[in-house]
Formats: structure tokens, C-alpha cells, sequence
């Protein structure tokens, strides 16, 4: 008996020591498991931690509870340094640094869209990125266009028709006037001149033709040193020599170039320089009819001694030489044409130009009076019949 209770003793102390050892290498296996997986939980909390105070203090909105609208602007063409910097300005996002980096990432750097918007306070800088980048505010811009050929008078009625200019009265004042823009030299140059006061409109003809992008709250003052500034642009020095070259000024040019517009195509435009070129060095009336059309203001094709008989400065049939100014905005065609008349035509001497059929835009060139008025005759009465069915006399 005493050997089987010693062996029942032996046998439960093997037991106990194996289940020691299970125990004890199932610790040690699974210890570094667990220590382990309490690093990470430890790390996610720390930099979850670190997530939510640099959200807190880079990202989250700048007043969770201020829903009050706040204006804010995007200008055309502004930077997203620019729009960064002026939303931080305006209190609306916490960083323009972290406001920048985050549109970048994200790709919307350059999707932000001009425009006039109401944000809040709690919004989010995400929030406030995707907003901008909707485009969803009130335009600031708007697209204007001047058409070559146009005077100060229809650009103006063309704004009052789209509604940007309630009346033009004042538009076309400072038009008259010129005074308000004489730190443009060649406005300064115009006011000092006698011609200044015989014109109609001083700005005639250097009001550029372009498409431009105003602000929607832009003044008549806005809008005409916008144009003034491109003809700065558009009127480059090798212009100014190759006016010089030919013993005109710049007004000149834009004068003649005018004229030019009017009369003809674009096909045309070098062969009527040339024209009026001969006749100026003659010291011929130019006898243009569009330069009576900017009187009367009716375009008609046959003109009446009535017509070529008014007394004004600007009619070319009475006085000899250029008008004391632009009769239209000319286009960039024009004022090379102005500058570089159609050689052949000159050493030709062509000194007469007509229409043709109305309506085909085609012009009758003659070097002798006799020529001219044979084709004046062959088309005369068309031009007659032209202006009845338009119910012009």
C-alpha cells in the first residue's frame, strides 16, 4: 500500500509540473504577441492623440459654434498663396500654411473658382476648400467685348444693354472729356493739342478691342483705364518708329487706321492706306463717307451734296488732311495697314476707291478721277435702291 500512495504521489506531482511547463510555454510564446499588440494600441493612441490636437489646431473650424455668414471674395486670377493667406485674414480657417500643403495634396490648388462667397466660422477647412472649389459663389467677373469698328457711343449702348452701365451719360463724359486718364501719355499728348477740343470724344479710338473680364461692381473709370491700358499694351515701340517713319504721329495713325476700319474688309485695308497715303501727300481731302456716317450718324452708300456739305471738323470732304481724330476703335489690322500701305498701290498711284453691289464688301480701285466716276456711275443707283429698302433718303 505504500508503494501505490507513492506512486499516486509521483504521478500527481508529474502533473502538476507538466501543467507548469504548459502554462509557462504558452506564456512565452504568446508574451512578445502581446506586448507587441500593446505597442500599437499604444502607438495609434499616441498618434491619434497627436491627430486630434493638430487637427484641433490646424483643421477644425475656427468657432464650432458661429454660423454667422462671412463675405469672402476669390479676385480672377488670384494665387492660392493669395486665397490661403485671405481666408486666415477673414478668421475662416486656423492656417494659410496647412490651408495650402492641404489643397495641394488634394489636387484642388487649381480648381478654386473666382467668386463672391458667404462661409462660416464652424466650417471645416475642408469645408471651405470644396466650397471654393464648386464655384458655387456669386460671379465677381464678367465678360465684355469690343468689337473693332465700334465708337465710345455703341460700346456704351452695348454695356447699357447688358445691364452693367444704368446710363451712359457718365461713360461717355469722361469720354468727351479725356481729363480723368492723362497719366496716359498718349491721352496727355491729345489734351495738349488744340484738336482736343474739336473732337467729339477725346478716348475715341484708343479704347483697344478685346475681350476683357470686368469686376461686376467695376466703374465707368474701371472699366475705360481696363481698355486704355491694352492699347498701352498693343502700341508697341516698333509701331511708334514706323510712324515716325512715315512723318505721322500715333494719333494719326489710330486716326487714319479708323477710317481704314470703316471703309473696307480686311482683304482691303492695305490697298485703302494706300489710297489715302497718295491723297494726303497731295494735300487731297480724303473724302472718306465714313468719316460723314460718324456725323450724321447714319451709314448710308450714296451720299447727297447735302450730306458732303455739312460744316463739321470731321467731314473729309470739306477739309483737307485727317479729322481732328478717331471716328471708331480700329483693329490691330488696321493700324498695320495704316502703317504699311499697299506698296504697288502707291507707286501706282491710286488716288480713288468705290463700292461695288451692296452687300458684297468689294471695292473699285482707280488711279484717274474719269475711271472713278465711271464706276461711281455703274453703281450708283444700286446704292440707291440699297439705302430706300433700308428706308434711308
Amino acid at each position: 500500500m505504500k508503494a501505490k500512495r507513492y506512486y499516486t504521489y509521483r504521478s500527481n506531482h508529474r502533473e502538476r509540473e507538466y501543467g507548469f511547463f504548459w502554462y509557462s510555454g504558452a506564456w512565452r510564446a504568446a508574451r512578445p504577441l502581446l506586448i507587441g499588440l500593446a505597442s500599437v494600441i499604444a502607438v495609434i493612441g499616441i498618434l491619434w492623440g497627436v491627430g486630434s490636437s493638430l487637427y484641433g489646431r490646424y483643421a477644425a473650424p475656427v468657432a464650432p459654434d458661429d454660423d454667422v455668414p462671412v463675405a469672402f471674395d476669390v479676385p480672377a486670377g488670384a494665387s492660392l498663396t493669395r486665397v490661403a493667406g485671405n481666408l486666415e485674414e477673414a478668421g475662416l480657417i486656423r492656417s494659410h500654411t496647412v490651408f495650402k500643403y492641404y489643397c495641394d495634396f488634394a489636387g484642388l490648388g487649381q480648381k478654386i473658382q473666382t467668386g463672391h462667397y458667404q462661409l462660416t466660422r464652424n466650417m471645416s477647412m475642408q469645408e471651405i476648400a470644396e466650397r471654393l472649389t464648386l464655384g458655387d459663389g456669386i460671379p465677381m467677373v464678367r465678360t465684355i467685348t469690343w468689337i473693332p469698328g465700334w465708337s465710345v457711343e455703341d460700346f456704351a449702348a452695348y454695356l447699357q444693354q447688358r445691364g452693367i452701365l444704368d446710363h451712359t451719360d457718365r461713360f461717355l463724359a469722361l469720354c468727351r472729356e479725356g481729363t480723368a486718364f492723362s497719366e496716359y501719355a498718349y491721352v496727355s499728348d491729345v489734351l495738349k493739342t488744340g484738336d482736343a477740343s474739336r473732337r467729339k470724344y477725346v478716348l475715341e479710338g484708343y479704347l483697344a478691342p478685346d475681350t476683357y473680364e470686368i469686376y461686376t461692381d467695376a466703374t465707368e473709370e474701371d472699366i475705360l483705364r481696363k481698355l486704355l491700358s491694352q492699347t498701352d499694351r498693343i502700341w508697341t515701340e516698333e509701331n511708334q518708329e514706323a510712324a515716325k517713319g512715315l512723318g505721322l504721329t500715333m494719333d494719326q495713325i489710330i486716326t487714319l487706321a479708323s477710317i481704314i476700319e470703316k471703309e473696307a474688309g480686311a482683304g482691303d485695308f492695305a490697298k485703302v492706306s494706300a489710297v489715302f497715303h497718295n491723297r494726303l501727300r497731295r494735300n487731297m481731302p480724303l473724302q472718306s463717307d465714313v468719316t460723314i456716317h460718324y456725323i450724321t450718324g447714319v451709314r448710308k452708300m450714296a451720299l447727297t451734296d447735302t450730306d458732303t456739305a455739312v460744316s463739321n471738323p470731321y467731314n473729309t470732304y470739306q477739309v483737307i488732311g485727317l479729322p481732328p481724330g478717331p471716328i471708331c476703335s480700329p483693329s490691330t489690322q488696321a493700324v498695320q495697314a495704316a502703317l504699311h500701305p499697299d506698296a504697288t498701290f502707291l507707286a501706282e498711284d491710286y488716288l480713288y476707291f468705290c463700292a461695288r453691289e451692296p452687300g458684297s464688301g468689294q471695292l473699285v480701285f482707280s488711279r484717274t478721277l474719269a475711271e472713278h466716276e465711271q464706276a461711281v456711275e455703274k453703281y450708283r443707283r444700286l446704292w440707291i435702291e440699297y439705302d430706300q429698302s433700308r428706308g434711308i433718303q
